[in-house]
């Protein structure tokens, strides 16, 4: 269940109510669902700076993560509030850099959980790499620049 999103210096943080379905039998979360978090964050970063996924696909362009990588650092569990920053660390003509950190915020103290990066090629409708639109790589280039 996600709370709530903003757009702060070039990041967004999104904050979401770790469920029961995400805890493995000792009411920690499944380290699958880190990914899933990012995905979130990422959508959020997305719709905050102008465009949803949806929106980006009816245009013609699909981005396909081609890389993740996660350091995990403790664990969420079961009801714990966490916060999901995410920003674009690098933008290419092909290919987006996200980056995230997961906190625990309540209850507190606040804790770092993990860190992550994903990657994401552009392609069209039939899977081939193109470029990414200069109206989108002008807006990455704007919320980077405030990072």
């Amino acid at each position: 269940m996600k709370i709530d999103a903003e757009l702060a210096e070039g990041r967004t943080i999104t904050t979401t109510r770790v469920r029961y379905a995400e805890t493995d039998q000792m009411g920690v979360v499944y380290h699958s669902n880190y990914l899933i978090w990012c995905e979130i964050g990422r959508t959020d970063h997305l719709r905050q700076l102008g465009s949803s996924y949806a929106e980006l696909e009816r245009q013609g362009l699909r981005l396909a993560v081609s890389d993740a990588q996660i350091r995990y650092h403790a664990p969420a569990r079961y009801d714990d509030i966490i916060a999901i920053e995410t920003w674009i660390e690098r933008a290419q003509s092909r290919v987006l850099t996200f980056g995230y950190e997961i906190k625990r915020i309540e209850p507190e103290p606040t804790e770092r959980l993990a860190t992550a990066t994903t990657r994401l090629i552009a392609l069209d409708g039939d899977g081939v790499p193109r470029t990414l639109p200069s109206n989108l790589m002008e807006k990455f280039r704007d919320a980077m620049a405030l990072t």
